[in-house]
């Protein structure tokens, strides 16, 4: 399941009812021996590690359950807390956001004829890029275990085999 993605995926179809679907949710994470916590609305769910069991890189898997011609469509995305997922999207928008500025007052004065040495800025701001999407995937490696156990806790609940793209 782990990948090169940064927010694995999967969509299925499953026979049952969108009710049905969530009831089913609902009853599995009642249970005691329940591997994993959440919550589920009509056309929405949430599974998550338990309390006890979470860490800075735990995932969560969000479920979009709409009606389908064949019974309900499921959709699922695997990531991190939304606090850790902010967290990396910003700093993808100040790593985006400085390396075009930079890159607009550099090759401006070199239009000029003017020394920029600021443009040497740019490929450190390559490298942090790099190292957040390091750092992600590392992440992703760490709570891969706990992405596993929700994953197979999905597949048992709906009773489907559930290929992750």
């Amino acid at each position: 399941m782990t990948s090169f993605r940064i927010r694995p995926r999967f969509q299925v179809v499953v026979p049952d009812e969108p009710a049905v679907v969530i009831e089913k949710l609902v009853a599995a994470l009642a249970q005691p021996d329940s591997p994993c916590t959440g919550r589920a609305i009509p056309g929405h769910a949430v599974l998550t590690m338990p309390a006890e069991a979470q860490h800075f890189w735990s995932p969560q898997l969000d479920l979009s359950i709409e009606a389908h011609q064949e019974g309900t469509l499921i959709r699922g995305l695997y990531g991190p807390n939304p606090e850790v997922w902010l967290l990396f999207a910003f700093g993808y928008g100040i790593v985006g956001v400085l390396g075009l500025f930079i890159s607009i007052f550099g090759f401006t004065r070199v239009g000029l004829g003017l020394e920029a040495p600021v443009l040497w800025v740019l490929p450190v701001l390559g490298a942090a890029a790099l190292a957040l999407y390091i750092a992600s995937q590392l992440g992703q490696k760490l709570g891969a275990e706990q992405t596993f156990t929700l994953h197979h806790f999905f597949e048992k609940t709906v009773a489907a085999k559930v290929p992750v793209m």
